[in-house]
């Protein structure tokens, strides 16, 4: 009868009402086919409407042009290749995971993780966690699958339930991914949407992957704090103590590599050497890293800047082999050239989404549809008074409640940037504050939605330990973290909106179209 009234509660009748509506949505690739073809339909309808508004920056009227004529079906026709090839995404997104690929399928990225945490001191253990797990977005998905059951272990070790290290490092990973303390790959893969996206109103804008880089070092301490603090006054107390079977513990031993110790210190040394080589490439009137005109490293013309991508690149790469090389996981270069290939196999879904989004940005682009909603929406918003601080935190709570069906954030990013950050620019907002109001709303619902890849690996992780735990159970543990992630964060945003904080080298918090 437990049992029963369990599985009719209300938390599970919502849950299996959001997975049953999240499942019914098209795969992304096949999203994007839709709205590409209905934005063709759209720009013969609104053009033939005779919808046009005037351009905020040139001050030209702009029409919205139809594509379903003769030259316009063409011109889709004879540019299905070069959209592809121009897509800003593509190239950089690939470039970042030739270098991560070899961090990750040499070893080192999961060893790192194994011996981090086994140095954690047991009062410390909740911190070093969710801190470890924040920074872990940095290596891509590695960490929301590779974390988890080490915390789960390493709070067992210590005498207490596995399942509230799961949780912590889980909520740390999904929660934070928008958080770390230097630029990563979702740097990258967000600023590439942003920086099309803006310069559809002011084609003169620059951007760079670093332009939220202040801001989300500022995050990660506060949600370290806030998931420690949640985890140990929330969470644990829900759980009594554990004692797992003698097969359990067997089971969950982690097979460790000799060499793993000694292929770790190199890497790092490795790591800090390359750091210690771009920080003296930076300094000096005739830095190798600054803008020979203003003498900046963190000018958008600086070779810092615009040499993130293969910095990053080279970043994972260098520690990577190394590692390799030490433990025995890459003895040539063809087994270092195969993981890189490895990589680039794994991207393949990513690399057909990009291909049909890529389709439909251009067609956005070609219609003026994007300038049109762009410049409509927002004198909407002002005619309803829907600006300021409101806007920002209104934009968070949409972000959040779509990714809870949607769970891919380039996919999310690259239908909205086109159509947000210009209008919240036309409102005088600085496109990093857009992209940051929208990777906050990504992040804080991410451990929340059932939808995420890594949501059933959790729960199956979770069954190891206690075989009655369901959605009901992660759900109710991942929502206090959630839900105090949205609060703080969006706090802290307002906090830098008010004393207008740059978010990062070149993203301010507000613009001023030319």
């Amino acid at each position: 009868m437990e049992k029963e009234i369990k599985k009719t509660s209300l938390i599970e009748r919502v849950l299996d009402k959001i997975e049953k509506a999240g499942n019914a949505l098209p795969d992304p690739v096949t999203i994007f086919f839709i709205i590409s073809v209905a934005v063709l339909l759209i720009s013969w309808i609104a053009s033939r409407a005779g919808v046009s508004v005037v351009h905020p920056s040139t001050q030209e009227t702009v029409h919205v042009v139809n594509l379903i004529t003769k030259e316009g079906l063409q011109r889709v026709f004879m540019n299905v290749v070069g959209n592809f090839q121009g897509y800003p995404p593509l190239g950089l997104v690939l470039v970042v995971m030739l270098g991560a690929g070899v961090a990750e399928k040499s070893g080192l990225i999961g060893a790192a993780m194994r011996h981090s945490i086994k140095k954690i001191p047991p009062s410390m253990v909740s911190v070093a966690i969710i801190a470890i797990g924040v920074i872990a977005n940095a290596f891509g998905d590695a960490g929301l699958i590779v974390l988890p059951p080490l915390a789960g272990l390493v709070f067992l070790m210590i005498g207490r339930h596995p399942l509230i290290g799961m949780f912590a490092a889980y909520a740390g990973v999904a929660g934070g991914f928008a958080a770390n303390i230097m630029v990563n790959m979702s740097d990258v893969l967000a600023a590439s949407f942003t920086i099309p996206a803006a310069q559809v109103i002011d084609p003169s804008y620059q951007g760079t992957p670093a332009m939220n880089l202040y801001f989300i070092m500022a995050s990660v301490p506060m949600l370290v704090v806030l998931g420690a603090l949640v985890t140990e006054k929330v969470v644990a107390p829900r759980f009594p103590s554990y004692e797992p079977t003698e097969e359990l513990a067997m089971e969950m031993e982690v097979e460790e590599n000799e060499k793993e110790p000694k292929g770790l210190k190199w890497a790092g040394i490795s790591f800090l050497a390359m750091l210690l080589a771009i920080v003296l490439l930076s300094i000096g009137e005739n830095a190798f890293m600054a803008d020979p005109t203003t003498g900046s490293i963190l000018a958008y013309a600086s070779p810092l800047m615009q040499g993130i991508v293969p910095l990053i690149t080279v970043i994972f790469f260098v520690p990577g082999i190394v590692y390799g090389k030490i433990t025995g996981s890459i003895k040539n270069d063809k087994e270092a050239a195969k993981m890189m290939g490895e990589s680039m196999r794994d991207m393949g879904p990513y690399i057909v989404l990009a291909f049909v989004a890529s389709q439909f940005l251009a067609y956005f682009n070609w219609s003026n549809l994007g300038i049109v909603l762009s410049v409509k929406g927002a004198e909407s918003l002002k005619a309803a008074g829907l600006t300021g601080i409101g806007l920002i935190v209104g934009f968070i709570v949409i972000s959040s409640l779509i990714n809870i069906f949607v769970g891919s954030a380039s996919a999310k990013w690259a239908i909205m940037a086109p159509i947000f950050v210009p209008m919240f620019m036309l409102l005088e907002f600085d496109p990093a504050l857009s992209q940051m109001a929208y990777r906050i709303g990504d992040s804080i619902t991410n451990p929340l939605t059932p939808l995420l890849p890594y949501f059933p690996i959790l729960l199956a992780f979770a069954k190891k330990y206690d075989k009655n735990v369901g959605m009901g159970t992660m759900i109710s543990n991942m929502l206090p973290y959630s839900v105090v992630f949205f609060v703080m964060w969006t706090v802290l945003l307002i906090i830098f909106m008010l004393f207008n904080i740059p978010l990062g080298p070149g993203g301010g918090i507000y613009y001023t179209i030319p």
